[in-house]
């Protein structure tokens, strides 16, 4: 299996989202987590399963019990994570992120 490279601002919104739903109850944050930890070993397991999200070959999963989809790109050595984005905020902040 490919590792799994987070963009630093995707991390970010991932630990953001995290200690928010943690705030809200206790465990709902680590309920987040898991679930992304999940949803990250789907990808790296099956990568062509999700469906293209646009040209330029990133793909979107989304996350189960949560209102999240990660955004991410399948390279020759890695797979990319270009967001961990909130369905229904700011819909395409991420699109200008690029692999380093």
């Amino acid at each position: 299996m490919k590792p799994i490279i987070f963009h630093p601002d995707a991390r970010a919104e991932l630990r953001a989202a995290v200690a928010y739903y943690e705030q809200q109850r206790p465990g709902l944050g680590r309920d987040l987590q898991r679930e992304v930890e999940r949803a990250m070993t789907r990808i790296q397991q099956h990568p062509q399963v999700f469906p293209q999200h646009n040209e330029a070959g990133l793909r979107k999963c989304v996350v189960r019990r949560f209102p999240y989809t990660i955004f991410y790109l399948e390279l020759a050595d890695q797979i990319w994570i270009a967001a961990v984005a909130h369905q229904r905020r700011r819909p395409g902040y991420w699109r200008s992120r690029t692999p380093e």
